[in-house]
């Protein structure tokens, strides 16, 4: 098989298009196009349908993607361990998290890092849902939950309680609750039902002291915690926020400290194959360091 084939066809593959693949390869559709049929012919098994909508893979297509798409992944996390230097931390690292927790806390504790390693070039992949670790989508997750796959290598970093904030403004102008059914006059901002939410019972606020009977209806749904902290911080009513969002804006007010929310944890997790890097060492250790000097 064809090693030079295989990359122009597991390029073709992920693209979804000749056209596409053309642009990353820097090929033309018609070279592109000579070199699958020539590597379908040595195969003697077709690998793609091809439709005026674009390529679907055959089922021995689909196959072979997969296992090109396995080597490829193996191939780069060799190259990272190869090229890492035994002095000093070096090379790329594709990190990834929550669109909220990267955005409002780790995005601006990166200059920090680079600067203490200047030699490591950082990729944010910021995403509510589980990139594949194991297929080298990222090097590093910052996960709300504990990893389920067993070759992967996890570190809890914290703990995130969630409590009832509103904005100052919102306070002065719909006065403070006293007590937990008084939230049955607030506008409230909640997950919509669709949303994959970062914790269970994330819509706790509709239900912590409710009138028996009395429904609480949201003035306000958003599918992103980052949303609805901007939207409090608007003044539009009064949300169930994370305290490290808290933490670093403080535009808001704690509503009824006594109710205790939802708890979740945080965790720093890693492809096993990758235990020895130097990268995600000092990026682990780096982390915790940040994180205790933010609870102090």
């Amino acid at each position: 098989m064809d090693w030079d084939r295989v990359k122009i066809f597991h390029t073709v593959a992920e693209a979804g298009s000749f056209t596409h693949a053309s642009e990353l390869l820097n090929l033309s559709q018609s070279a592109i196009s000579r070199q699958i049929s020539a590597l379908e012919e040595s195969l003697g098994v077709p690998l793609f349908h091809r439709h005026a909508r674009g390529l679907i893979l055959t089922e021995q297509g689909e196959l072979l993607r997969n296992t090109a798409r396995d080597v490829f992944a193996k191939l780069s996390m060799a190259e990272a361990m190869l090229t890492e230097s035994r002095e000093r931390p070096k090379g790329p690292l594709k990190v990834t998290t929550t669109v909220a927790f990267g955005s409002v806390w780790l995005t601006p504790r990166i200059h920090g890092f680079l600067s203490l390693h200047p030699d490591v070039t950082i990729t944010l992949l910021l995403d509510d849902s589980e990139l594949d670790l194991g297929m080298r989508e990222a090097d590093i997750a910052i996960r709300m939950s504990p990893p389920r796959q067993p070759d992967l290598v996890k570190r809890k970093l914290m703990t995130i309680r969630h409590g009832i904030y509103a904005s100052p403004d919102y306070v002065n102008r719909q006065g403070m609750p006293k007590t937990p059914a008084e939230l049955d006059d607030h506008k409230l901002i909640v997950f919509g039902e669709d949303t994959a939410a970062p914790i269970s019972n994330a819509n706790w606020i509709l239900d912590a002291g409710a009138t028996p009977g009395k429904a609480r209806r949201p003035i306000l749904k958003v599918n992103n915690i980052y949303g609805i902290m901007r939207a409090v911080e608007s003044g539009l009513g009064v949300a169930s926020i994370p305290d490290y969002m808290v933490r670093e804006n403080g535009n808001v007010v704690q509503v009824l400290p006594e109710l205790e929310g939802p708890q979740s944890e945080v965790y720093f997790v890693y492809h096993e194959e990758l235990r020895h890097s130097k990268r995600i060492a000092v990026f682990r250790d780096f982390l915790i360091r940040e994180i205790e000097q933010s609870l102090r």
